[in-house]
């Protein structure tokens, strides 16, 4: 997918030159002559904004400050483009949440060369998010129909939500991913119950509701009198 840019600005020769210049280098360009017109789009689709910033009505630093406030749009990069110089202005734009600024008389190069940096740090940004969101990401535990989605803490039997406690769910957690072997009651209380004291009985009867619970799969689940309990996929 080409990355969509949006170029804002009131003088109609410098949105015709800009989109040009811009969609020469692969990208698509809509263009708007006012703040208002632009509200009046969908922001939600553009990988960039261009901005002016002298404009009637509303200026381009009022238009930016909807564009932060609105979750869909907080994050897209804005380039103000503004024959303001002056150093104030260019701070208040990039602390109004600008990612960069350009004053004008501008050549087409130092433009192309803007957009291509802010473009890289987005995308390089985006990627360090995504890679942070799949590092916590935890694949589902499942045993035949049995399933478990650890992320959201719920079990699933043939598809069917089964609503356990958090202790049961830990319990079957505990169970499926140390299957084959027989644990005994305080090497199931370190895991599960991280290292609190809890009685035997209270261990028992958190497996005998468990079993209950998860109907079939509840006989896998099997006891060794004097040894403890373990998960066997074969009974």
């Amino acid at each position: 997918m080409r990355i969509r840019i949006l170029v804002i600005d009131d003088e109609e020769s410098y949105c015709e030159i800009l989109k040009y210049n811009l969609q020469r280098e692969g990208y698509e360009v809509d263009t708007a002559e006012s703040a208002e017109d632009a509200l009046r789009l969908d922001l939600s689709i553009y990988q960039l904004m261009i901005v002016d910033i002298m404009m009637e009505r509303l200026s381009g630093f009022d238009f930016a400050k909807r564009v932060r406030n609105n979750p869909a749009t907080e994050n897209t990069p804005i380039i103000f483009c503004s024959a303001l110089n002056g150093e104030d202005d260019t701070v208040m734009g990039l602390n109004i949440g600008a990612d960069d600024y350009i004053t004008k008389p501008f050549t087409i190069g130092e433009v192309i060369a803007r957009v291509r940096a802010v473009l890289r740090r987005t995308q390089a940004s985006q990627q360090v998010a995504y890679n942070a969101s799949q590092s916590n990401y935890e694949p589902d535990i499942t045993f035949k129909t049995l399933r478990i989605d650890r992320n959201n803490k719920q079990c699933y039997i043939n598809g069917k939500e089964v609503v356990l406690t958090k202790k049961e769910i830990q319990l079957l957690l505990f169970f499926l991913t140390h299957r084959e072997r027989i644990y005994s009651r305080d090497e199931i209380m370190q895991h599960v119950w991280a290292g609190q004291e809890v009685s035997n009985r209270a261990i028992d009867t958190n497996i005998t509701r468990l079993r209950q619970k998860i109907g079939q799969y509840g006989d896998h689940i099997v006891t060794r009198l004097g040894f403890g309990y373990g998960f066997k996929a074969e009974i």
